[in-house]
Order: C-alpha cells, then structure tokens, then sequence
C-alpha cells in the first residue's frame, strides 16, 4: 500500500478535495457524536439530534475555511514541482513559511490552566487548522501520573508518520514541567530523523528552574550542552538545538547557557507583561547575540488562567511580523493546538490573521 496520505495536499484538485472533505468530515463527526454523547444517544434523541445539528453547522464552516488556508499553504509546492523551468520554480520566502505552530497529543491540557472545555484536536490539525506548515512537537506530564509522558505511544515513529507532509518539525528533548528525557530520548530523535527529514532540530521546553537560593540554573548544564551539539552533526546535516526563554528568565545571569544553544524562542507567559514586550527583547538580544530568535505567541493567557485580551494578541502578532521583516527573528510560534478546538476568539483572530499575512514577503 502506498504511504502517501488519503487526503495529501500535494493533489488538490475538486474530486480530491471532495473526498477529503467527505473523509474528514465523517471521521471527525461521527467520532465526536459516539464519544462525546455516550448514553444521551439512547435516552435523549431529540436534544441529541439538534445538538449535532448545531456540531455539523460549526464543523462545516470550521472546515471550509481551514481548506481554504491549506489550500493556499500547499499550492507553492505544487506550482514548484510543475514550473516550467528552474528560474521559474525558483520561490521567494513567505510569511507562512516563517510560521510555526506548538503542539501537544490531543488533549493534553485538559482541566489545566482555565481552558474551557477538552480538546479533541491533534498536533497536526492545529497545523492544518491555523494554516502554518511548521510544527514543535513537545511533551507533558500526565497531571495523574507525574513521571508518565504525553504524548505516550509504544514508537514515536507513530506521530512522525503523521507529521511527512509537515515542511519542518521540531522534537522534544526536554519536555513541559522541566522534565528531562534523558540520553534515551535523544537517540529515540537521531533515530527518527533517519527516516524523517523533516525533522530538522529539538527543543527543550521549561528549561531553566529555580534554585534554592532563589537563583535559575538550566536544566542541562552547558558542559552538556555541548555534548548534545556534538550529537545533532550526522549524515551530512546539523539539527538545530532550540531553548525555551521566558520573560521571567532574564533578570537572571543565562547568559552561559544560551551560548551553547542555536535558537532561542522567546515567552511572555503573563499576558500582562506584553506592554513591556519591545524593551524584553532587547534585553534577550544582548544576552544571546549568537543565537537566532523565534517569538513565541500565546493565545490563551495561561500564566493568569484565563483569555488572553484580543488587543495584546494583535500586538505581539503585529510585533513578531516587524521583527520577522525587519530580520531581528526567524520566525512566530503560535501556542498551541490544544486551545484551537476550543472557539477562543484570540485563536480565531490569528487564524484570520495568519491568512491575511501569510502569503506575503518576508521582505518589502
């Protein structure tokens, strides 16, 4: 049987299109009736019925306007393969390439940090979602079970199948709640970005921790550090190895530890804090002059529990494209595909945004 997906974005003509809509569409309703109403099916058809009436109305309008972004994120690949000759397939960045969306197994965050409701969505349907073709991978600990990973399967290779049609990912090695993975887990990468290319750096989520003292220290001491550089050099490549930095993190001496590292994404986890959001950055330049930078972009204020107000998400998305134009950063990550299942109005407004923007220039 082939590998290539039912629904690849690469053959998107209207007979394609129709039956991935057909499929996705049966798949993701009729999953969500039979879970989410368990005994209601037998003992209250009539409300039954027109709640999901209501679920297949937000599903389709959900839905439409996802295929219209994935249809423009994917069709620069397509007019590549088929240009008519090399200076004609030859393709300035976009915006949208510069996006990347943070992601976590399907519900995750369930009864943490205020979110209303579950999230039933997947890593790469946020991606698909929000229309960005970039994508962090990055575990949690089971609030129930502490030392038991999310997401857990007997073989990661299991989520990087599904992550091939992805242009770059991103793997944990230091996950959510500053646990550390340990050598094991990254081999468990090196192993898998033999059969996955796109797989192109790994990222320690949480990294540094408080200290007695009322210091921060890295999880990872530098000297470790640099033995995990000397890792990510293989068959002719370097994956890149990504730290997470908060705003909180820099009135501490981390200077030593972001030396050590390629890039450097940025949190403000406080939405409060984004009014200091230009004068942050700076501060994070001259600490780490070395390292590229990425903006990271919360769309739900999980530092105070509750929505993050519209204004400060226009803000720092408004930001991180004069950073990204202006060449102060890399790219925008856009935290995370446990709330876009969730009809938060932050998360619709950037999905709105990322496709006004996404198909321009990364330059003027």
């Amino acid at each position: 049987m082939s590998e290539k997906p039912m629904c690849s974005p690469q053959k998107f003509g209207a007979v394609e299109w129709a039956n991935c809509f057909s499929y996705v569409y049966r798949y993701r309703f009729l999953t969500f009736s039979e879970s989410h109403y368990g005994e209601d099916l037998l003992i209250r058809p009539k409300n039954r019925n027109s709640t999901m009436q209501n679920e297949r109305g937000h599903f389709l309008k959900d839905f439409s306007g996802a295929i219209g972004g994935w249809v423009s994120l994917q069709s620069r690949r397509v007019n590549a393969q088929t240009a008519p000759s090399p200076q004609a397939s030859v393709e300035r960045p976009t915006v949208r390439d510069r996006f990347w969306i943070w992601g976590w197994n399907a519900g995750a965050l369930t009864n943490l940090y205020g979110l209303p409701g579950v999230s039933r969505i997947t890593a790469v349907e946020g991606a698909f979602y929000l229309g960005v073709p970039n994508l962090i991978l990055v575990a949690l600990p089971d609030p129930k079970e502490p030392c038991k990973w999310l997401p857990e399967a007997a073989s990661f290779e299991q989520y990087a199948i599904s992550f091939r049609e992805l242009k770059r990912v991103v793997w944990f090695i230091v996950g959510g709640g500053k646990m550390v993975a340990g050598p094991k887990n990254l081999e468990v990468v090196l192993q898998l970005t033999q059969k996955f290319p796109n797989i192109v750096g790994v990222i320690m989520d949480d990294f540094f921790r408080n200290t007695i003292d009322g210091g921060k220290v890295g999880t990872l001491t530098p000297r470790e550090l640099s033995y995990i550089q000397s890792q990510l050099k293989m068959n002719g490549r370097k994956l890149d190895l990504w730290a997470v930095v908060y705003h909180h993190d820099l009135q501490y001496p981390i200077a030593e530890y972001l030396d050590e590292v390629d890039i450097v994404t940025y949190w403000t986890w406080e939405a409060r804090n984004l009014d200091q959001l230009e004068d942050a950055f700076v501060q994070l330049e001259e600490l780490a002059p070395r390292a590229r930078k990425m903006l990271g972009c919360y769309m739900w204020d999980y530092g105070a529990k509750k929505p993050i107000p519209l204004n400060l998400m226009q803000k720092q998305c408004q930001l991180g494209l004069d950073w990204l134009r202006a060449g102060r950063i890399e790219g925008m990550i856009f935290l995370g595909s446990g709330s876009c299942d969730l009809r938060l109005g932050a998360v619709d407004w950037t999905r709105n945004w990322i496709r006004e923007v996404g198909d321009g220039s990364v330059t003027f």
